[in-house]
């Protein structure tokens, strides 16, 4: 019986091994429902790690969520090249924007993300069971996006909390996500927050994937991505007047250091 099982478990992995090879729909579905169970599992596992070593919700677990995704990177193929990592030593809290491509965008994240540093997130996320929960712990800011009032209240919340706890927030300032190899226009909220609490702005940009990733072609393979962390701009003295100019500042060299990294003209 045991023979049995292991000849049909080999034929079961075989036959996927050979469709993998032959149908990029198949290999792109297999290796995004594997991310997903992956994400599930350790998320599940690390949120236990982080009860009983921290007690509950506190940015302290995102060093215990850093080195459970860190190892993802290995199941993938997927290779980190980065520089700059020393601009993220300031003194004090600071704003961090950074592109937003797919839902592997939480390897890039935990590959660079800085101690002390929470992110702001949608507030379906919390929902995604497992997932939602190590966001929850590990600090992550939700916000309502269909609310304006909402939105705007929250960041008003987090730029007092910046400056009360010393931290640093992670913010993708495009909203969505955006496998292009371009920008989409940035949203406002993150440079309101910067300016209101008068921190730096740290640019974070990562090449784009659509070498090894892209959805709509059902490309999923290895590859290597280019993370270059930019030199702090700062806020000090700048008012909501300035807003514009700051984002539109920040959006002009993330997008010229996302074509130089990703190889475009």
């Amino acid at each position: 019986m045991e023979i049995g099982w292991l000849l049909w478990g080999t034929a079961v992995l075989l036959l996927l091994h050979v469709l993998m090879e032959l149908s990029p729909t198949v290999n792109f579905a297999l290796r995004i429902g594997f991310y997903c169970v992956l994400c599930l599992l350790a998320s599940a596992l690390a949120a236990v790690a982080c009860l009983l070593i921290n007690g509950g919700r506190t940015v302290k677990n995102m060093r215990i969520i850093r080195a459970v995704v860190r190892t993802f990177k290995y199941l993938f193929g997927l290779r980190f090249e980065v520089k700059g990592l020393e601009n993220f030593k300031v003194e004090g809290p600071a704003v961090i924007l950074s592109n937003h491509q797919s839902v592997l965008d939480m390897m890039g994240l935990m590959e660079v993300l800085p101690d002390n540093c929470v992110q702001v997130g949608k507030k379906e996320l919390m929902y995604m069971g497992s997932v939602g929960l190590i966001m929850y712990l590990g600090g992550v800011i939700f916000i309502n996006r269909k609310s304006t009032s909402s939105a705007k209240m929250v960041m008003s919340e987090v730029a007092k909390t910046m400056v009360a706890e010393n931290v640093k927030v992670w913010v993708y300032p495009e909203g969505t996500r955006n496998c292009t190899g371009d920008l989409l226009p940035f949203k406002k909220g993150a440079f309101h927050l910067a300016v209101q609490a008068q921190v730096p702005v740290i640019p974070v940009v990562y090449s784009s994937f659509t070498s090894f990733y892209n959805p709509k072609t059902k490309l999923f393979t290895s590859g290597k991505i280019k993370v270059e962390v930019l030199p702090p701009i700062e806020t000090k003295g700048l008012t909501s007047d300035d807003v514009t100019d700051l984002s539109d500042r920040c959006f002009s060299t993330m997008r010229e250091t996302l074509f130089r990294l990703s190889g475009h003209p």
